[in-house]
């Protein structure tokens, strides 16, 4: 741990007088616009103190916080935005940063090794490691300690009860819209090869074949293809989990005449996999889709490689922005066009539209007892916690700081296109937010892309296909998941690269049932049937 910062600081005292008169010094303290930095239940270090000794100044809290990187650079302890957290919520900040392709696997031998870091971010709650830990009494639960902070007590409890673990919060949820997911898309792209946008799903097939062979970046090369992919936190991405959805199936579990049954037994899911096989074959999809590191998720389509990626529809104006960065170090750059493009997703046979939900988080933040071990030192991570849900520091996170990383125009976040400075010394950063109750930070100047990425996010909440299991917690799931998760995985992508046929897959599908897939149907349905 770096040595402590000091923090100058002037004191208030308040002169005692019995019938003279009574005269009074006070001092004036940093404002950070919050009061959230102290000990709830406890005085303000700020606070005119009843006393003739002046209050010893409470030392820095070090934590060290361990967070996914999407970026292969990122800010480092001393970089001036870090520096500045610090010095607004006295603390001494370590980050661990890991990349996010590997996040799963070293969150797993972290957990092992019992070394765990002050606040650690959890990308599945309902893990088998996580879970298992957590019942151990790994982690605070920091539900009852919810209510003591001003922007944490507004914590939303439907999304505290899909993020706990039998009712119990061993962490604090980074809440997201429900309707986040969709398509983004080269617009320019499609507008080159004379197509509209796609809404069935041959149609959106043709749009990948044209982005291949019809060279939508007019360069006279055959250097170009449709869709990517890549491997997401441990597994892959959420382009399939979006696809199977086009093709009927079910999110994570269906309910059929009343009984839970998992996505991957049904023939839709196969249909989907069959249809991401046929991409693979035609090369319509990056061929290392399996290993790609989603730190370099945009980079083939800002560099007029690929056109289109299946995610969080916000992700579009963050890959317009960095297009328009490096055609404007080319002197090509046109300012006022966009180069994407949104669109929630394509109808299914019936001419019906689905989209991935949220579960309105996404992972969560939660603090290790063997790093924090007494309930004071909790609650002043928790105030530092819920400081950084302050509109100003919500905005620091994001963009970094005035006149360094971004500017105002109007009251809008203009935000610097030196995209090295913003990979240094902001992005990441913003991983450390649970934006609750909500997202007060200053916007980005609102764009046409961008008032359409927030409107599509609210229209998609009509189209999602909810997890009916979403609540539930399966101790065969605990004791066995990642295995079975390990079996699926391994299938589909063999499938997809023609290394199994589909009686391989369905021979796959038999060993997870007798690997214990049939056990966690069975507790899924029971735990169903005792929710109703």
């Amino acid at each position: 741990m770096r040595k402590n910062r000091n923090r100058n600081k002037k004191w208030a005292f308040l002169l005692l007088a019995g019938t003279m008169t009574a005269g009074t010094l006070v001092g004036c303290s940093q404002q950070s616009g919050s009061t959230s930095n102290a000990t709830p239940g406890a005085a303000s270090p700020d606070a005119v103190q009843q006393t003739d000794a002046p209050v010893k100044e409470e030392a820095a809290l070090p934590i060290n916080i361990m967070l996914p990187i999407f970026k292969t650079n990122y800010p480092k302890d001393d970089s001036p935005v870090a520096a500045e957290i610090e010095k607004r919520t006295n603390t001494d900040i370590h980050f661990e940063w890991v990349p996010n392709a590997s996040y799963v696997d070293k969150f797993n031998i972290t957990l092992a090794s019992g070394k765990l870091p002050t606040i650690m971010y959890v990308p599945d709650v309902k893990s088998p490691s996580f879970v298992n830990a957590a019942k151990s009494g790994a982690f605070w639960e920091i539900g009852p300690y919810l209510k003591d902070y001003p922007n944490l007590s507004g914590a939303n409890p439907v999304i505290l009860n899909n993020s706990s673990i039998e009712g119990k919060n061993y962490g604090i949820y980074r809440g997201r819209p429900l309707g986040r997911n969709g398509v983004y898309y080269r617009k320019d792209w499609l507008d080159n090869v004379g197509l509209s946008v796609p809404t069935t799903v041959d149609e959106f097939y043709n749009m990948l074949k044209a982005f291949k062979e019809q060279d939508p970046d007019q360069n006279g090369k055959d250097d170009t293809y449709g869709l990517v992919l890549v491997k997401w936190t441990g597994q892959w991405s959420s382009g399939f989990d979006n696809i199977k959805l086009w093709f009927g199936a079910p999110n994570k579990w269906g309910d059929f005449d009343g009984k839970l049954v998992p996505d991957h037994l049904t023939p839709e899911y196969v249909d989907a996999l069959k249809f991401m096989k046929k991409l693979y074959d035609e090369k319509l999809i990056n061929q290392d889709f399996a290993i790609m590191d989603s730190a370099k998720w945009t980079d083939p389509l800002v560099n007029n490689q690929a056109g289109v990626i299946i995610d969080v529809i916000d992700g579009a104006a963050r890959a317009d922005d960095k297009i328009h960065a490096a055609l404007a170090a080319q002197g090509k750059d046109q300012p006022d066009i966009h180069y994407m493009d949104v669109f929630s997703g394509v109808k299914d046979a019936e001419g019906k539209l689905h989209t991935l939900p949220t579960s309105g988080f996404a992972g969560m933040l939660a603090v290790p007892k063997s790093a924090v071990k007494t309930e004071e030192e909790l609650k002043r991570v928790l105030a530092f916690i819920d400081q950084l849900n302050d509109p100003d520091m919500q905005t620091m996170l994001g963009y970094g700081l005035e006149g360094s990383h971004h500017t105002l125009e109007d009251d809008a976040i203009v935000v610097s296109k030196d995209t090295v400075l913003l990979e240094s010394e902001v992005e990441g950063l913003n991983q450390m937010l649970t934006f609750i109750p909500e997202d007060k930070a200053k916007k980005v100047k609102q764009t046409p892309l961008r008032i359409k990425q927030t409107d599509l996010q609210k229209e998609n909440e009509q189209y999602i296909v909810a997890n009916p299991a979403e609540p539930f917690i399966s101790q065969v799931y605990t004791e066995k998941g990642a295995q079975l998760d390990n079996i699926l995985n391994d299938a589909r992508i063999k499938f997809i690269v023609g290394q199994i046929d589909e009686a391989g897959l369905q021979a796959a599908f038999e060993l997870w049932k007798k690997s214990g897939g049939n056990d966690l149907i069975a507790e899924m349905n029971e735990l169903y049937a005792a929710s109703k």
